[in-house]
Order: C-alpha cells, then sequence, then structure tokens
C-alpha cells in the first residue's frame, strides 16, 4: 500500500514538474514577444495618431510619400513575378532532375541568406556604378541603374529570390515523379504537365513563397539603402523614407509612413496563416 502511494505521489510529482515547465516556457515566449513585438507595434500605431488622424493621412499623401508607396509597389510588382518564375523553375530542376553542379546551384540559391543585403548593394555599385566594371558601358549608353529605379529592382531581387525556391524544393521532392512520368507517358506536353500535374500540387506552398517574397520586398532596407542614392520622390522606398523622416526629426510623419508598413505585415501575416493552414489540409 505504501509503495502504490509513493508511485502516485511521484506521477503527481512529475505532471506538476511537467505543467511548471510547460508554462514557465510558454510565459517567457510570450513575454518576449510581447517586449520586442506588441509592444514596438503598438509604440508606432500610437506615436502615428499622437497628433491626430487629419495629420496622420496628411503624412500618407504628401508627394514624397506618395512616390515612396509607388516605387515600392512597383518594386514589388516586378520583382515578385520574377522571382516566382525563377523560384518555380530552379526548384522543378532541383527536385526533379539529378546533374552535375546540383549542390553547388542549391548554395547559390542560399547566398542571399548569408550575406549582408548591404554586402550586395555594395556588390552591385562596384558592377553598375559609373566607376563599377560595367559603369562605362552603362554611361556611354545613356544607361542608369545605381541611384536609379533599376539598381533598386535589382537589389530587391537579390535578396528576394530565395523565398519562393526554397518554399518548392520540399514539397516536389516530396511529391517525387511519378506524376509527371504518367503524364509523359500518355502524351502530355510540358506545359500540360506544369499546369495540370505540378501546378496543382504546388499552389499553396508557391502562394506561402510568394506572400514571404512580396514582404521582404517591400521591407527591404540594407540593399536598397545603398543602391538608391536617398533621392527624394524619385529613389525612397517606404522603409527609406521613414529612415529620413525619422533623422529630420519629423517623428509623427515617420511613424504614420511605419505604420502603414506595419499594417502591410499584418495583412501578410493574416495570409501567411491562412495559407500555412490550406498547407495542413492539403
Amino acid at each position: 500500500m505504501i509503495g502504490k502511494d509513493t508511485a502516485i505521489s511521484y506521477e503527481t510529482g512529475r505532471d506538476l514538474m511537467y505543467l511548471l515547465r510547460k508554462w514557465v516556457l510558454i510565459g517567457i515566449s510570450l513575454a518576449f514577444l510581447t517586449l520586442f513585438i506588441v509592444f514596438p507595434l503598438i509604440i508606432v500605431f500610437s506615436e502615428a495618431l499622437k497628433k491626430g488622424m487629419e495629420l496622420y493621412f496628411q503624412s500618407l499623401i504628401e508627394p514624397d510619400a506618395l512616390a515612396a508607396i509607388k516605387l515600392t509597389l512597383m518594386t514589388a510588382a516586378i520583382v515578385v513575378p520574377l522571382n516566382t518564375i525563377f523560384g518555380i523553375i530552379a526548384a522543378w530542376g532541383i527536385a526533379k532532375f539529378d546533374f552535375k553542379g546540383k549542390n553547388f546551384l542549391i548554395t547559390l540559391v542560399d547566398i542571399p541568406f548569408a550575406v549582408s543585403p548591404v554586402i550586395a548593394g555594395l556588390a552591385f555599385v562596384l558592377l553598375y556604378g559609373s566607376h563599377g566594371f560595367l559603369g562605362p558601358f552603362l554611361e556611354e549608353h545613356n544607361i542608369k541603374v545605381i541611384f536609379a529605379t533599376p539598381g533598386i529592382i535589382l537589389a530587391t531581387i537579390f535578396v528576394t529570390f530565395p523565398f519562393v525556391v526554397r518554399e518548392l524544393i520540399p514539397i516536389m521532392q516530396e511529391q517525387g515523379n511519378d506524376e509527371e512520368i504518367a503524364a509523359i507517358t500518355l502524351g502530355a506536353s510540358w506545359w500540360q504537365i506544369f499546369f495540370k500535374v505540378t501546378l496543382p500540387n504546388i499552389k499553396w506552398a508557391l502562394l506561402y513563397g510568394v506572400i514571404l517574397c512580396n514582404a521582404r520586398s517591400m521591407g527591404e532596407f540594407g540593399a536598397v539603402s545603398v543602391v538608391s542614392g536617398h533621392i527624394r520622390g524619385e529613389t525612397n522606398t517606404l522603409p527609406l523614407h521613414v529612415e529620413i523622416l525619422y533623422n529630420e526629426y519629423q517623428f509623427t510623419a515617420s511613424f504614420a509612413v511605419a505604420s502603414l508598413l506595419a499594417l502591410l505585415a499584418i495583412v501578410t501575416l493574416f495570409i501567411k496563416k491562412v495559407v500555412e493552414w490550406k498547407l495542413k489540409d492539403s
């Protein structure tokens, strides 16, 4: 009887320790997220609305802010489709075929994750700048890349191109080649195979990668800051415009523009969770 009571006490103590560890870890996680994510977001929106809605909207519709919004949206509209096409092609090649240099290609795909965006921006300056490798040729043909929109687009493409391909490779590898081989046996063309076999199987993973790519392209700062030249109304994206306003002590305006980026992030997060839910069900 004593042995049985001792066993029950031991199990009860073990369960209590498990619950204690569980809630301690959850509490630490919630405290960390509150301190580093929730509080900063609250401060951004409170500072943005501190002087009223009128000043808030004025900060968003003034010419430089509108130009920054336009450039940010245009950059994303160009970068995301290009990286989507590249991601599908690269993932299909890596996941479905074996070839020499496959591991090297995967390493190249991961370079933007390992290299600082500032270093990437400097590399583009050294390549396309007036004193860079291609600078004289570009100047001779009156093509401006650095301190212009093309440079911003190129830098953003570089830092965002792994997102789509990295989401697709595991899905395609898990699915294997059986369905594609069967389609080829039945006489399907490569376009028919892609649109009727491959795309339906990867659509949610593809959308997930596109969402991440779009979020990063709109919020990119480091590489874009190096190649943009910070020209007001011309080469400032939203993150750069926030920096300039803050450095000029226009705090309300800077937080107003920052709140717009925060809203985009929240919407992106919501869509991301919906896609994650769809991925689990698919």
